[in-house]
């Protein structure tokens, strides 16, 4: 069994402080891929950089407490790919890809538009130029998961209040559109939702700040793990961790019978 954890920590130290390292250590992860680290290298402890048996790669954000990704492996990758080498978004820290035999697991952290017209142009932008290679990783025969905060909201049932978010970023169509079409056309799975095809407030994964959004169960699905349909088709089970808050996002959990 491969037990994949997928979480945006909204900043590592901070998650680590709410209890993060120590919830993950009773959990039995081969891999667990974290977004917005919200450090740089010379932040991490020890701990942070390896925690209870597992090892860590990560690509920061040039900015300081902003973005990155990182990944943490109880197996020693074959490959580390650092980035999509392409400059303005690598600077940003949105992709590190670890590769295992014929299986290749991604953390991604797709860009926000929801703080102003500029960001959105920038995540549309991304859109744009990650689909050849989301296309090309499906196209290359090796079995991909990339795990992540996709920041879109794929269908209604994805999010509590979707009537009223259909003019804001995150379940825009355009948005809900470009996920359509890296299920429809190039081939990709939704693991949670090919799992779990009627799951509704179960499925939240991100909750605001504002309001009494986390008390009222007033959330959206932004974390997925997407990927090649063989190992898709091996996922048993998932869930959503919500018992302990370590960041404003859950912690999301496959488990596939697939061995490294």
């Amino acid at each position: 069994m491969l037990r994949i954890i997928s979480a945006n920590l909204n900043g590592i130290r901070s998650a680590s402080n709410k209890g993060f390292l120590d919830w993950l250590a009773k959990q039995d992860a081969d891999i667990v891929c974290m977004q917005e680290l919200k450090a740089q290298s010379p932040d991490l402890s020890d701990r942070m950089r390896n925690p209870d048996g597992l090892n860590g790669w990560f690509h920061c954000a040039e900015k300081k407490g902003y973005s990155g990704v990182g990944i943490y492996s109880r197996h020693t990758p074959d490959r580390v790919v650092e980035g999509l080498g392409m400059a303005d978004i690598d600077a940003e820290g949105r992709y590190l890809q670890l590769d295992f035999g014929k299986l290749s697991v991604i953390s991604l952290y797709l860009p926000s538009g929801s703080s102003s017209e500029e960001r959105l142009e920038i995540k549309f932008g991304f859109m744009e130029r990650f689909l050849p290679h989301l296309a090309a990783l499906y196209a290359s025969g090796r079995e991909v998961v990339i795990c992540g905060d996709w920041n879109i909201a794929h269908k209604e049932i994805d999010l509590k209040n979707w009537k009223s978010n259909q003019k804001n970023s995150g379940f825009l169509p355009e948005e809900r559109a470009w996920l359509s079409r890296l299920f429809d056309e190039q081939g990709w799975v939704d693991v949670y939702r090919s799992l779990y095809p009627d799951a509704g407030e179960a499925c939240y994964t991100w909750w605001s700040n504002r309001g009494q959004a986390w008390a009222k169960n007033v959330g959206w699905r932004l974390d997925y793990q997407i990927a090649t349909a063989c190992i898709a088709g091996k996922a048993k089970a998932a869930t959503v961790y919500k018992d302990e808050r370590f960041s404003d996002h859950a912690p999301l959990t496959v488990d596939y019978d697939w061995a490294l």
